[in-house]
C-alpha cells in the first residue's frame, strides 16, 4: 500500500458521523488530524469552533499578484445502518477489487484528500504553489451545513477567492472525467398524519373512522400524475429548460443513457416526468420524492390495529429558476388542499437550498477541463449533477465566486449505503488532477 494510501486509511478510520451526537468527540478528533496534516503540508492551518462541529482551514502565504483558489470539502460522513450490509467493518478501510471499501471513501474524504496530497506535492518539488490557496473543509456538510454560512458571511473578507474547487460529485462512467457545471436545489417537509386519539381496533371502529395510514397513501399519491408529471400546482413555474447543445450533449455521454441508467439502479424502466431521458430527468428536472413512510403495526405477522397517526417525509429536487421557499409552500398548500376528512395534518419544514449552475466555457472551466483531460488522458465531458449541495450557491452568493466540480466517484460507489466505495485509480488520478488544476488556474 502506497503512503498516500495509508493516510487517507487514517482519515478513513474516524467514524466522524455529524448528524450523532454520540460521535461529536470523533468529529473532532477528525479535524484536529486534518489541521496536522495540514501543519505538516507546510500551511498555516486553523480550526474554527462553531455552534456543533468545527471547521478546519488552511492556506499557504498569500501574495497579492496571484489568483486565489479556495479548495472545499467535508469530513463529517453519513450513519452506516444497517450495518449488517456491510461486507466489512465501514471504519475499518481495506482495498477489495481495485476499490477502497469504508464509510467516506467517496463521500467525502477520499475527494477532498486528494487534493490535500496534489498539494503537497507541490510544495514538496517546488517550495510554495504557484497561487494562492484556501482550504476549507467543514464537518457538518451530510446535516445541511447550519454553520458555514454564518462562517463564511463572517469570514468573508479572508475566504475571497477567484474560483472555488470542489470534489464532492460523480464521473459518469470509469475511465471518464466528468466536469459538472450544475447542482439541483432541494426543499424538505415531514408530514404527520392524526386520526383519533388512539389506536383502535379495525374490526370495531374500522370503516367508521378515518385511518391516518390510508390518508397519508392517499396524500403521496396525489403528488403526481399517473405519467409521473409532478401535480403540485405552480411547481412548474419559472423552471429554466434545458438548452438544445445540452440535450445533444448528453446523448452522447458514455454510461448516460436509458439502458446504463438501469443497469446500475436495478429498476425495470425509466419513468418520470415524459419526454426526457433517464440522465435530463436526474440533471435538469425537478421531482417530488417520498423519503420515507410509516404508521401501524410494523412486526411480524397480523395486528388488526387502525393506527392513530402515521408519516411520510418528502424531497424536492430543484432546477434553476426555482425558489426553494415558494416551491415548498406550494407542496404545503397542496398536502392541506388534500388532505381527507376525519384527518387532520402537521408539517415540519425541512431544508432547503438553491440550485446551483455555471458556465463551464468560462476560462476557468476551460482551466478545469485541461486538467482533467492531462490527469486522464481524455477530455471531459460536462454535466449537471442530480444531487443537491447546497453551500455552493450560498458560496458564490457570499464570496461571489463559481465553483469547479471535479466529481471522481463512479455511480456504484454507494455513497450513503452500505458498502461505500472509492476507485483506487481515482484516487490515484485525482492527485494528479489536483496538481495539474493548480498549475492551470496559475497560468490564467
Amino acid at each position: 500500500m502506497t503512503p498516500e494510501l495509508e493516510r487517507l486509511f487514517e482519515h478513513l478510520r474516524f467514524p466522524s458521523i455529524s448528524t450523532d451526537s454520540r460521535h461529536a468527540s470523533d468529529v473532532r478528533a477528525n479535524a484536529d488530524w486534518l489541521v496536522a496534516q495540514f501543519a505538516k503540508m507546510g500551511l498555516n492551518a486553523e480550526l474554527h469552533e462553531t455552534a456543533q462541529h468545527p471547521i478546519v482551514v488552511a492556506r499557504n502565504k498569500h501574495q497579492n499578484d496571484r489568483k486565489t483558489v479556495l479548495i472545499y470539502g467535508h469530513y463529517d460522513v453519513q450513519p452506516v445502518d444497517p450495518v449488517e450490509l456491510w461486507h466489512s467493518p465501514p471504519f475499518e478501510p481495506e482495498i477489495r477489487d481495485g476499490k477502497i471499501w469504508g464509510r467516506g471513501g467517496a463521500d467525502n474524504k477520499g475527494q477532498h484528500f486528494v487534493h490535500m496530497l496534489g498539494a503537497e506535492k507541490i510544495l514538496q518539488e517546488e517550495g510554495d504553489l504557484p497561487l494562492n490557496v484556501i482550504f476549507l473543509i467543514e464537518g457538518e456538510e451530510e446535516i445541511g451545513s447550519p454553520n458555514l454560512v454564518p462562517f463564511l458571511e463572517k469570514h468573508k473578507a479572508e475566504l475571497a477567492c477567484d474560483i472555488i474547487a470542489v470534489s464532492d460529485t460523480g464521473m459518469v462512467a470509469p475511465g471518464t472525467p466528468t466536469l459538472g457545471y450544475g447542482l439541483r436545489g432541494i426543499t424538505c417537509v415531514e408530514v404527520k398524519v392524526h386520526g383519533p386519539s388512539g389506536d383502535l381496533h379495525s374490526g370495531v371502529y374500522g370503516g367508521a373512522v378515518a385511518n391516518p395510514a390510508s390518508a397519508a397513501a392517499r396524500l403521496i399519491a396525489s403528488l403526481h400524475q399517473d405519467d409521473g408529471r409532478v401535480a403540485v400546482e405552480g411547481f412548474y413555474d419559472n423552471v429554466i429548460p434545458l438548452e438544445d447543445w445540452e440535450r445533444e450533449m448528453w446523448a452522447q455521454v458514455p454510461g448516460a443513457n436509458d439502458a446504463d441508467f438501469l443497469k446500475v439502479t436495478g429498476s425495470s424502466e425509466v419513468f418520470g416526468e415524459p419526454g426526457y431521458s433517464a440522465a435530463e430527468l436526474i440533471w435538469a428536472r425537478p421531482t417530488v420524492e417520498v423519503n420515507g413512510m410509516g404508521g401501524g403495526y410494523q412486526g411480524e405477522g397480523s395486528k388488526t390495529v387502525l393506527p392513530a397517526e402515521a408519516m411520510f417525509k418528502l424531497s424536492c429536487r430543484l432546477v434553476p429558476g426555482q425558489n426553494p421557499d415558494q416551491v415548498q409552500e406550494a407542496v404545503i398548500a397542496h398536502l392541506e388542499k388534500h388532505t381527507p376528512p376525519g384527518v387532520r395534518i402537521e408539517i415540519e419544514r425541512g431544508h432547503s437550498g438553491k440550485a446551483y449552475h455555471n458556465d463551464p466555457h468560462s476560462v476557468f472551466g476551460k482551466a478545469a477541463q485541461t486538467a482533467l483531460e492531462k490527469s486522464f488522458g481524455k477530455a471531459p465531458v460536462l454535466i449537471r449533477e442530480g444531487g443537491s449541495i447546497p453551500i455552493i450557491q450560498d458560496m458564490k452568493e457570499i464570496l461571489g465566486a463559481d465553483s469547479l466540480m471535479l466529481g471522481l466517484a463512479l455511480p456504484d460507489c454507494q455513497i450513503h449505503a452500505p458498502n461505500e466505495n472509492f476507485a483506487v485509480e481515482n484516487f490515484e488520478a485525482g492527485i494528479e488532477m489536483s496538481r495539474a488544476l493548480l498549475t492551470e488556474l496559475s497560468n490564467l
